[in-house]
């Protein structure tokens, strides 16, 4: 890690997967229902670094469900962005790899080896394959062959269970079945997103692939829900960058934060005014891509988000949460001091 003379490690630096260099290491990270490109978008435009689609099921894009085709969209100012892909099959994770770089042209391939989701770990996806490092092993040298020169990289969970800990099996596995960088979230299956997470785990799996295996990056994520949360994770586990999940969602302006935070030490707020306008933003984005009626209702607990620290705020979000349509949300927001324009 390069040193700043003046303040110790530079936390905020570029990075490099494979062949592909990114200016700077604080990323989105793929999220279910969240991550579409409406969002990423907005995200992009307040600093982040590099971005994840939601994570897409290889069994519907080798059948070519239509859902699929929206899922993979790239937001126009995604001059970088990454697929992310879930199943447990190799030989279909690899048909779906080719066809999602000849639709998209993504600069990166993710597989998901962490998400805890009954309906997704029962398929033998998800955190089943960090479970199964052999399996994991297969998937990833399907992907990588399928994706050739396109850099592939896996998120990981830290094992089963308290008793089934496999995250540095899994991680040597994925590195050397071609993966070019690992994202930890060192939760285990069994926690799903309650407890805390491990940043000792993170720390341990950052010092293990920085010895053995120099240039494959390390990311972390897992309660990352401020600015001080990523500077803390860099500075305390050593890993190469950092992806913000729930930490993100109604809060694309944490990376603009975190930037600042990470490069002059310090941060601005955010006035109501301007995230509701980002909200606002969005909601049209969304619209274009799912139609009306699903982004309006899609919207709902994105703008309860946005609208936090807003004057009377809770009895704008009991109005927000009856939303139906783009003109309710302008009535809304302008009744409330947030003229917003016509839809």
């Amino acid at each position: 890690m390069s040193e700043n003379p003046l303040s110790g490690p530079v936390l905020y630096r570029p990075v490099r997967v494979g062949n592909l260099p990114l200016g700077g290491n604080v990323f989105l990270a793929p999220v279910a229902g969240y991550s579409d490109r409406a969002f990423r978008s907005l995200c992009v435009r307040c600093g982040a670094d590099f971005t994840y689609t939601e994570m897409v099921s290889s069994e519907a894009l080798t059948r070519n469900s239509g859902k699929t085709e929206t899922l993979l969209l790239r937001a126009p100012n995604e001059t970088r962005y990454a697929v992310q892909l879930f199943g447990g099959d190799p030989g279909r994770m690899g048909e779906a790899a080719a066809i999602a770089l000849e639709r998209t042209g993504a600069e990166c391939l993710d597989v998901n080896a962490g998400c805890p989701v009954p309906k997704i770990v029962k398929t033998g996806a998800g955190s089943s394959l960090t479970r199964d490092p052999e399996r994991l092993a297969l998937v990833i040298r399907a992907v990588a062959r399928a994706a050739g020169d396109t850099p592939v990289t896996v998120k990981i969970r830290s094992g089963w269970d308290s008793a089934d800990l496999t995250w540095e099996r899994a991680a040597r596995l994925a590195i050397e079945a071609g993966a070019a960088a690992v994202t930890l979230h060192p939760r285990t299956r069994a926690q799903g997103y309650e407890g805390k997470s491990d940043w000792g785990v993170l720390a341990e799996l950052s010092e293990l692939a920085h010895r053995e295996y120099p240039g494959i990056p390390v990311f972390g994520s897992g309660d990352l829900f401020s600015p001080e949360d990523a500077r803390r994770m860099l500075a305390e586990t050593g890993c190469d960058g950092v992806m913000f999940a729930r930490g993100a969602m109604g809060n694309p302006f944490i990376f603009t934060q975190t930037r600042e935070l990470l490069t002059v030490g310090r941060y601005g707020e955010i006035p109501a005014e301007r995230r509701v306008q980002a909200g606002w933003t969005e909601l049209l984005a969304l619209a274009e891509d799912a139609g009306e009626a699903s982004a309006c209702r899609e919207m709902r607990k994105r703008f309860c988000a946005y609208s936090r620290g807003a004057e009377d705020g809770a009895a704008l979000r009991a109005e927000i949460v009856r939303a139906s349509t783009i003109e309710d949300y302008r009535k809304i927001f302008a009744a409330a001091g947030f003229p917003l324009g016509a839809p």
